[in-house]
Order: structure tokens, then sequence, then C-alpha cells
């Protein structure tokens, strides 16, 4: 079996050891320490569980993942004694099923670089080993088998900014901890997308589930002109009670966020990408990797990377942990295009305050609304007809250029039909979410070129292959063809569907 740890613990130097005595009768005294969780309940084991773990800044989770071979899957192997994940009530032979809402079926090692993307909160879904074998045998998918909140039935996290009527709400609560918001109509906290009848569980990240009235009133008067809340609506907490999920912070949509990530697209010019990654302590003390001395006119300039980013993310994958020289080694691992997430220094101390990932808002803030959009992909408009070796019908006069990375389950997010004859290679199908969804891909689109090779020929789909397999991104030239006109141009059976590495392409 394979063996992989969450947030690289060194196994060897972690192990504790405990002397019997029969004075106390207890071997083991570090397991007082979980938190409401009774061992004893075996029924709770046959059902999924939450458990909402958190980390302080150069600390771990405390656990340990186990792939086993032959399976996408990851079991926990070592929960580390008077860790969060102890605490939290995580034990050996659970079972990964769902990271943040997030269902991680078939996603292999990614399972781990969700909970490094994270942050220091990570929300697992688990279910104990001998419960996860029956079930699955019952159903067969593990998306029946983890619960998850729909898109619109998520918990908020809304920055609402004092207005002349203040924030616009006023406080109700039952007893300590348990608070909900009156919203004024037309408030500052209504047109931060604070739902009517809100639960307020944080404030400013801190969680106000141990606060009474006069604590709450005060750290929000400390808060001055602006406050960023964790709220949940009535019908998320309904379905929240119903999964048994807990209202955490990682399930969170951004509401009129104050700031957030950027997400670069780089192409290396004859001078370099013209920037400088510096191992530094930011303004909070934290050890991070900081972008400098960004050269003018040069491509990193171009795509928008201002003096004293702090990168977050490479290739859409967290750095979070990483020593400089792993850093500098992902980014070459990139060749000449590359894929870089940021944060300026007031993004950096807003995630910072609120204890969330900035990677965690990445969709909600950079859906594309059109192909051409910038902020998901490097699109490049061109006025280059297309290849005139590709026997078509016509097309939209121009064509666009998109930069592809694998997503999280390492395919990129869409399928291929290969046509006998006409254009070769068509998109017939987008992952909704997917590399290629936002990188501005459609269906219909006609693929002219990939990596600078045309597309035309009889071994199309085995070069594709090939290239697919090579380093991304993957550069694709496309002609746009609107889906109508597809479903006009392949008619049912014509053609043969076909999708590259291991997830839908």
């Amino acid at each position: 079996m394979e063996s992989a740890a969450a947030d690289l613990q060194d196994t060897a130097s972690l192990t504790l050891k405990f002397e019997f005595n029969p004075k106390l009768g207890i071997d083991n005294p570090v397991l007082s320490l979980a938190e409401d969780h009774d061992c004893s309940d075996l029924g709770s084991l046959e059902r999924p569980r939450f458990c909402l773990l958190s980390k302080e800044e150069g600390r771990s989770f405390g656990f340990h993942l186990q792939r086993e071979l032959g399976w996408a899957r990851h079991v926990v192997c070592r929960v580390e004694p008077g860790s969060s994940a102890q605490r939290q009530g995580l034990r050996e032979g659970d079972q990964i099923l769902g990271v943040n809402n997030h269902v991680v079926e078939h996603e292999d090692s990614e399972v781990i670089r969700h909970i490094q993307a994270s942050g220091p909160r990570v929300l697992l879904t688990v279910l104990a080993q001998h419960a996860f074998d029956v079930a699955r045998a019952l159903q067969g998918n593990d998306a029946l088998l983890c619960p998850t909140l729909g898109p619109e039935v998520r918990p908020r996290l809304c920055h609402i900014v004092k207005d002349e009527g203040g924030f616009g709400f006023t406080v109700t609560h039952e007893h300590r901890g348990s608070f909900w918001l009156v919203l004024s109509t037309g408030g500052a906290a209504e047109r931060a997308g604070v739902p009517p009848g809100a639960r307020l569980l944080e404030v400013n990240g801190v969680s106000v589930d141990k606060f009474s009235h006069n604590q709450l009133s005060r750290k929000l008067w400390q808060s001055g002109e602006q406050v960023t809340l964790l709220v949940a609506g009535p019908e998320v907490e309904e379905k929240c009670r119903q999964l048994g999920m807990p209202l955490a912070a990682p399930l969170a949509e951004g509401w009129a966020l104050p700031t957030k990530p950027r997400r670069l697209h780089l192409e290396k010019g004859p001078q370099g990408f013209g920037f400088l990654l510096r191992e530094e302590k930011g303004p909070d003390g934290r050890l991070g990797q900081f972008l400098w001395e960004v050269d003018p006119g040069l491509p990193a300039e171009r795509a928008g990377m201002q003096d004293g980013d702090r990168l977050v993310a490479v290739a859409g994958e967290s750095v979070e942990g990483l020593s400089h020289e792993e850093t500098v080694s992902r980014i070459r691992a990139q060749g000449s295009c590359i894929s870089l997430t940021v944060v300026d220094p007031k993004a950096d101390r807003f995630f910072s305050m609120v204890r969330l990932s900035p990677l965690l808002f990445l969709e909600s803030t950079e859906v594309p609304g059109s192909p051409q959009d910038t902020c998901s992909a490097s699109l490049v408009e061109t006025k280059d007809p297309p290849v005139e070796d590709i026997a078509m019908p016509p097309v939209p006069g121009g064509s666009r250029q998109c930069f592809l990375y694998p997503g999280p389950g390492g395919g990129y997010g869409f399928r291929l039909s290969c046509m006998a004859s006409g254009p070769c290679l068509i998109i017939s199908q987008v992952t909704l979410g997917g590399s290629a969804a936002q990188a501005g891909l459609q269906r219909g689109d006609v693929i002219l070129e990939v990596n600078g090779y045309s597309m035309g020929g009889e071994n199309d789909l085995e070069r594709l292959k090939q290239l697919a397999e090579a380093e991304p991104p993957l550069c694709l030239k496309l002609a746009t063809r609107s889906p109508q006109g597809l479903e006009a141009w392949i008619p049912p059976g014509s053609g043969k569907d076909c999708a590259l590495a291991s997830d839908l392409l």
C-alpha cells in the first residue's frame, strides 16, 4: 500500500508512548481529550460523519491517509493523539468521502490536494471502513453515500460596510451562543447578501457559539466601519440539521467580499516572465512566497501581477507549507506557460482574519461569463482564418487560443467527438465547473490546433492523446460553432465520443 501523510508529517518522530499506571486505571490519558464523541455509539459509525478540523500556523490537522492500491480511495491510517483530528472524532480506518462539500469519489491523490488547499480549516465527510464496504456494495456510488449541500444552500460569508444606518441589522438571541439577525430593509447587511432570518455563526473569523450578548455587542463595536459575518439562512440551517452537517465556514459562499484571489496566466517571453519570487514573512508574520520586482511591460505585469503579491497556488495546487525550492520547482515544471494564483496584501490580511484559504473562493469569483473572459483563462483573440486543410462547413470568422490545466480529477473537463467526415475533432461535451469550462470552451467548438500542431489528419486522436499526457498546459486553438449547428452537423451515430486521460477530457 502507498502511504501519504496529510500535511507531510513524519510518522516516526510523532509516535508518543504512554506507560500503564494501574492506580490511574488508564494507559493513554490523551484519549480523554475527545470532545463529545462517544466511541461507544456504534450506530454513529454506520453512517457518514462530519469532522470539522482546524490547525494553527505551522501545525497539522493530525492525521495520515493511506491509499489502497487498485482503489481511488483514501483511508485514515493514523490519528495523532491530542490533535484536532482526534478531538473531532476522526478514527483509524475511516474512509474519506468528501472534503468541504466536494465528493472525492475516484479522485485518487487529489484528496490530499483538496485538504491542503482548504487552509487552516477543513470539513471532512467520513465513513467507517466496514460500513463503507457494505454501503458501496449496495449503492455502487460514493456520491450517493456522501451528503452534500446544493449550490444555493450554503452558509454565506458576507462583508458589510457600515452606512448612515449602521450595519443594517439587530441581534436577537435565545441563550449564549445562539444569535439571529433581524435586517433593516435596504440596509447594509441586506445589500451585502445576508439572508432574512439568518443565524450568526462567526464575526471576523471568530465563532460566536460561546459568546454572551454583551460579548457579541463588544465584538461588533470593535469591528469599526466594516465587519465580515459568517451566517446561515433558515433553509441552510434546516438542511444541515437534516444531514447532521455542521454549519462550517469551509462550506461558505463569498458574498460582497472586499477582495478576492487572482489567477494569473503568463506565457514566457524572450526576457523571461519578469518577476522575482522571494520567501519572507508577511505582515501577519506568516512565512510565504512573495512576488517582487515585477518588470514593466513583461508578461508578469501584463497578466496583472503586482509587487508584494503572495503566491498561494501554482497550476491550481496550493503551495502552503512548501519550501522556496519546492515552489520554484513547481513553477519551472509548468514550462513556458504558467498559471499562478495570488493575493495582494489586503486580500492576504482578509483571508488570514477569517481563517479560510483564498482558494475556497476561486470558483465563485472566476466563473467565466463568455469564452473571452480572461479572468479564468488566457484567451488570445486572433484574426487568423481556420486552418485550410480541415474540411468543414464555414465557421464564424476568427479563432481563439485557450490554455488548459488539469483539474482536481486529473482531466481537462471536456469530451471530443471524432468525425468520419468534416472536422475531425469537435468539443461535444464540457463538464460544468471543470478546467475546460473555466477556460471558456463551449460545446461545438472546433479544434484547429493543439500545442501548435494542426488538427485535420487521420492520426489526430492518437496525437491528441500523446499531447494530453505531456506537461501542462494544453494549448488549444479553437473555432466556434453553435451547439444548435452542432446538432444538425452531427447526426446520431455519425461519430464516436472519445475521452482522454482518466477523466472526462
